[in-house]
């Protein structure tokens, strides 16, 4: 597995997205989306990326982040390097999501998810998304005041401009590591960001690879010229999809969803594929 950096952390290129193992209205029992995390972690896999508000509704919050713990203690093997990113900052009434990103919240919404992954410091903890009804600065000192208060080790921040990355790389300071926001194929307009981050060493950490999760079973159809290199390299069209988003720069780590173990796997090897600079540009296009 191709090794890229977040932070100090060296971990796998392409991470798993763990959230389709808890929002999805057909998501797979427990046992099943376990065996879809050890089936990460046997490809290579050392990034999972998760969310306290991953759950179907407000019932269950925090259902990923217990559900990643127990997939991760209960793997055979050795997990010492695996890096864990949650978030913090959505809420859920019901199914529905909203938001709060006072600092009190954030602080509590931390917390919690410390108890719900039994540890004593969170790896990297992403602020979810922008809240307008509380200032970006004060959004930015209650993630800096987690990881000066050891809570936190590494900060992250999601769904943001670039505006926003540099107010928050000058609160937060060295701590802030990562931008996590959209981007795939059919959703680009996060490239200014993507070029900002690399421009200043921040990891950039696309979600929803592959357009979402709906949008994911007919990639082939709405991306043709990532279907017609992946015909010619007899690969799948996600491993040309995530080979794509790793050329975009070193510093990008795609977290592409999976329910299934399989799904997993055939991302896990898009590291293998190599694109010619041929390739690249009718992709770019």
């Amino acid at each position: 597995m191709q090794q890229r950096r977040i932070g100090d952390q060296t971990v796998s290129a392409i991470g798993l997205g763990a959230m389709p193992l808890s929002t999805k209205t057909d998501r797979p029992s427990r046992e099943d989306a376990v065996a879809v995390v050890h089936a990460a972690l046997d490809a290579g896999v050392t990034l999972i990326d998760t969310a306290d508000a991953y759950a179907r509704d407000e019932s269950e919050f925090g259902h990923n982040e217990s559900l990643v713990a127990e997939a991760l203690s209960s793997y055979g093997g050795d997990t010492s390097g695996v890096l864990v990113a949650t978030k913090g900052g959505h809420t859920r009434e019901g199914s529905d999501w909203l938001l709060d990103g006072s600092p009190a919240h954030l602080r509590r919404a931390c917390e919690a998810s410390l108890r719900r992954l039994g540890v004593d410091t969170i790896d990297l903890y992403q602020y979810h998304r922008p809240d307008p009804e509380t200032p970006w600065e004060d959004s930015m000192g209650a993630l800096r005041q987690l990881a000066d208060d050891g809570l936190v080790r590494m900060v992250g921040i999601s769904n943001a401009d670039v505006a926003q990355i540099d107010v928050a790389r000058s609160i937060v300071g060295p701590a802030l590591v990562s931008v996590q926001n959209q981007f795939s194929p059919g959703w680009r307009h996060s490239a200014d960001e993507l070029a900002h981050c690399a421009g200043h060493g921040l990891a950039f950490i696309p979600w929803s690879p592959f357009g979402g999760v709906t949008a994911a079973g007919s990639l082939d159809a709405t991306a043709p010229a990532f279907a017609e290199v992946a015909s010619e390299l007899g690969v799948s069209v996600y491993q040309v999809t995530l080979a794509w988003h790793l050329a975009q720069a070193d510093v990008v780590l795609p977290i592409p969803g999976a329910s299934r173990p399989a799904s997993i796997r055939d991302s896990a090897a898009a590291t293998h594929v190599q694109l010619i600079p041929e390739q690249l540009a009718r992709l770019d296009a």
